[in-house]
């Protein structure tokens, strides 16, 4: 069974996405920002981590930076409304970092959830 790690702010999106990804099967690991996920990562158990950009305590591309300095093979996905300045400069630079894929919010879970099983089966 695959693991993905969910990092998200809002408890909301978090718990949605969470429970999509669980009904699919898929191991699930969440962080409600950038500093608890870097706690919570096991390279071992983690296939592919999904990330909010703007967060507190850590952003998402610091998450993304360092995730790929601890497992370079991870699979990576950067999810963003981007704020005031909207999503598209967080989401380029996500790319440019790391992320393998990237999304903006708002989307449907079903929409996440397919990208994670054309990632990662």
């Amino acid at each position: 069974m695959a693991g993905v790690m969910i990092v998200e702010d809002d408890a909301t999106l978090l718990d949605l996405l969470r429970e999509s990804l669980e009904r699919r099967n898929y191991t699930v690991i969440t962080a409600s920002n950038g500093r608890e996920a870097l706690i919570k990562f096991r390279p071992s158990v983690v296939d592919l981590v999904i990330t909010d950009l703007l967060m507190p305590e850590e952003d998402g591309l610091m998450v993304i930076m360092k995730i790929r300095e601890m497992k370079p093979s991870i699979r990576l996905i950067a999810i963003s409304g981007g704020g005031k300045a909207g999503p598209g400069s967080y989401l380029l630079m996500a790319s440019k970092l790391g992320a393998d894929h990237v999304i903006s919010k708002p989307f449907l879970p079903s929409e996440l959830v397919k990208k994670v099983k054309e990632m990662i089966g």
